[in-house]
């Protein structure tokens, strides 16, 4: 099964693919954290989201979508903005058959650390240990999308491994 994970944002979508075989651990294809420009409008911010989104599913062939829920923070501007652009994302993942899992911090933090209230700094080692990833890699963001995927290879264990996908 391959998976697309998503830190949701506007300005900046953190992004990963990673994969679970039948012979091996779960493997990192593809991280990034993509950008956008507050010089721009943000409806064609979202649009950017969408197109860049859609270029991943395109290149990658995931067969799901993991992303984070949102938790509402005392920041209601930016909590819009974010629900937005989890609607684009949500939508492209839609528009191109994917299955679509969400997960709330709570669920990221107890599949990645067993622990519910783990730090941002225990998450991230935990994903370091979990899957090989470059020593280069070190947004906040793309790490947050890496735990996403993760959690959802854990959480959905069942559908995977009673029914691996070929890869298309």
């Amino acid at each position: 099964m391959r998976i697309l994970a998503i830190d949701p944002g506007f300005e900046r979508v953190g992004m990963a693919i990673i994969e679970k075989t039948s012979l091996r651990k779960d493997v990192l294809v593809y991280s990034s954290c993509f950008k956008t420009s507050a010089k721009i409008p943000f409806p064609e911010r979202l649009k950017n989201i969408g197109l860049e989104v859609e270029k991943i599913i395109k290149k990658y062939k995931p067969d799901a979508l993991a992303i984070e829920k949102l938790y509402f923070t005392t920041n209601q501007k930016t909590a819009m903005g974010v629900s937005e652009a989890r609607g684009t994302i949500i939508y492209v993942a839609s528009k191109n058959n994917l299955a679509i899992y969400e997960y709330t911090p709570p669920q990221i933090k107890v599949a990645v650390t067993g622990y519910g209230k783990a730090s941002k700094e225990m998450i991230m080692s935990m994903v370091r240990k979990l899957i090989d990833i470059d020593e280069s890699i070190n947004s906040d963001d793309e790490l947050d999308a890496i735990a996403i995927g993760l959690t959802c290879l854990a959480c959905e264990k069942v559908i995977h491994s009673s029914n691996l996908l070929q890869r298309k």
